[in-house]
């Protein structure tokens, strides 16, 4: 994990969040309080000082709701540090949480549970803890990655060795709401899995977000970043379908991993558009569908954004951020359809047919009494529809720019409004080195325009199996037997006699190794030894991970002497 204490603009915005959800905490109390004694009393004078109390508390919660909104849209700090033109990706903030401290419910449960002296598991329990702590600043980067997936898969076993589905341990996680900061509570290790899946998503989207979208190698790795990140959410929404952390509902994790994939979707267009868009026919027409469908992905993201319940919890400045990016793309496109119609007459040299189904696919249906090869032979309905489809795009800009003027925290952003303006006064100057024709034909209507991508962007499934991880509680023996679900006697010591060179006994199983075809007269049955008992240790040395050859093996060892063996039932 990363220095907790150094001053990052990341680390800042998370210990700002930490703050404020201890205040939104408090808040939270305070209103239940004054609910409860509102409920409770028929005095009319109290009942006016704790609605006059409600009315403070509820208010300052809204504040406070307000700046923990402030940094979910504090986009600039997660951006690449090297000058770009581009409208801001938006990252996910990691959960916070409180300390847990796992020494004395675990030390228990190995002395009642395995009897085994608890204090030789202190270094494996404090290397629990130490792994906790270090997710909770993770490096923003595969490493941090790689840190949370294995402390995800460690719970794993911490879950088989020390957590019985039939009663709690005593150990309470906490974890704090991303978007509301309200603190959830359970004793329940599911919370805690869940909550660490949310960050390795949270963690992805900030990696996507720090890529140097100036570069292709940096926009494949946004691209990768933010599929990842609709994966694992897309895991954590399967799995963990009863998390009552409002951040990782059904229904907030949907709209999270849309807009994963939009951004995803973004990030390929600027892959695309990065060497340069050619002013050449065929070309503008791939982009053209190409940027349609990052518009079209971010209305369906907005849209998603407006439902309820999302609605009350999602952050007001990224609903307003999606609809700005949805309408921006569209005039794009618009912009590059205008481009085509205004730049390229038919010429003789050109492949007509060809022309005629590049453009063709662009529209659902074509303006009432238009032909698609008749536009591109008729140079005055060319010139008309690219003009109103030159006006469609100036009205997409002009809304764009509208709706973030609207919004407080990305009037803020200086990127953002820069790369509005520019792309409305190009849309502006093009129209102006238009013709200008007052004839009937100027009032055509521009039609929609088809989306087609050749990228298509997916989910990316977590896999957790690349990361190798080990047992911290290896030493308790194989999961399959020394786990939290099964029950045993405590050890119990036999001590076998060679009679005649014979044990009394068989071995069978892999390891802990099983007694088998038990002789009942045998030495070794007269002590209690039975049918099935596993053997935990022979002369004092540990053996649950041995195999039958190497028991028989440290039999053989002792020679004629008696052998102590230790089993369990």
């Amino acid at each position: 994990g990363c220095n907790p204490l150094a001053e990052t603009g990341r680390s800042k915005l998370q210990n700002q969040r930490a703050v404020l959800n201890q205040q939104i905490l408090r808040a939270v109390r305070m209103r239940a309080g004054a609910e409860n004694l509102l409920r409770a009393t028929t005095n009319n004078k109290v009942r006016e000082q704790v609605l006059l109390e409600l009315s403070f508390v509820n208010s300052d919660l809204q504040i406070l709701k307000e700046e923990l909104e402030g940094l979910n849209i504090s986009v600039e700090v997660y951006q690449n540090t090297e000058e770009t033109f581009s409208i801001p990706l938006v990252p996910l903030g990691l959960k916070e949480t409180k300390e847990v401290d796992f020494t004395l419910p675990l030390k228990d449960f190995i002395l009642e549970h395995y009897s085994e002296d608890s204090s030789e598991y202190e270094d494996e329990i404090a290397d629990l803890m130490d792994l906790r702590q270090a997710c909770r600043t993770p490096s923003r980067d595969e490493a941090g990655i790689e840190m949370l997936i294995s402390y995800f898969l460690q719970l794993g076993y911490v879950e088989n060795r020390f957590f019985p589905p039939t009663r709690h341990m005593g150990v309470l996680f906490t974890w704090y709401d991303s978007f509301t900061g309200v603190p959830v509570c359970q004793q329940n290790l599911l919370l805690e899995k869940a909550s660490i899946l949310f960050n390795i998503g949270a963690l992805y989207t900030q990696i996507g977000t720090r890529c140097n979208r100036q570069t292709q190698a940096g926009l494949e790795n946004a691209v990768d970043a933010f599929q990842r990140a609709a994966g694992v959410l897309t895991y954590l929404k399967e799995t963990f379908t009863h998390t009552p952390s409002y951040d990782m509902s059904p229904a907030m994790l949907n709209v999270l991993v849309k807009m994963m994939l939009a951004q995803a979707q973004e990030c390929v267009f600027e892959q695309i558009s990065l060497p340069g868009i050619r002013n050449e026919f065929f070309t503008l027409v791939k982009m053209t569908q190409e940027v349609a469908k990052v518009g079209e992905v971010y209305m369906l993201v907005n849209t998603a954004m407006n439902q309820e319940p999302v609605k009350e919890n999602i952050p007001y400045s990224w609903s307003k951020l999606a609809q700005i990016k949805s309408d921006h793309y569209k005039a794009l496109a618009h912009y590059f359809i205008a481009t085509i119609l205004c730049d390229h007459e038919l010429q003789s040299s050109d492949d007509e047919d060809q022309q005629e189904k590049a453009l063709s696919q662009l529209y659902d249906c074509v303006p009432e009494g238009l032909m698609v090869l008749t536009i591109l032979k008729d140079k005055v309905q060319r010139k008309q529809l690219g003009k109103a489809h030159l006006r469609k795009a100036i009205v997409y800009h002009e809304e764009a720019l509208r709706v973030c003027g609207l919004c407080k925290k990305l009037r803020n952003i200086e990127v953002l409004q820069e790369v509005l303006t520019a792309a409305h006064k190009r849309s502006l100057l093009k129209y102006a080195q238009q013709d200008i024709e007052d004839d009937f034909l100027s009032l055509i209507q521009a039609p929609d325009i088809l989306s087609k991508t050749e990228h298509k962007i997916e989910t990316i499934a977590p896999q957790f199996s690349k990361v190798k991880v080990k047992d911290f509680f290896h030493r308790l023996g194989p999961l399959t037997v020394f786990s939290a679900k099964q029950r045993w006697t405590a050890p119990r010591t036999i001590r076998i006699h060679h009679e005649a060179g014979e044990l009394g006994f068989s071995l069978k199983g892999g390891s802990p190794v099983q007694i088998y075809c038990l002789d009942p007269i045998c030495s070794a049955a007269s002590m209690g030894l039975k049918e099935g008992d596993y053997i935990v240790s022979v002369g004092g040395v540990d053996c649950k991970w041995l195999g039958v050859n190497e028991v028989l093996e440290k039999f053989k060892s002792m020679g004629e002497r008696p052998i102590e063996i230790e089993v369990i039932s």
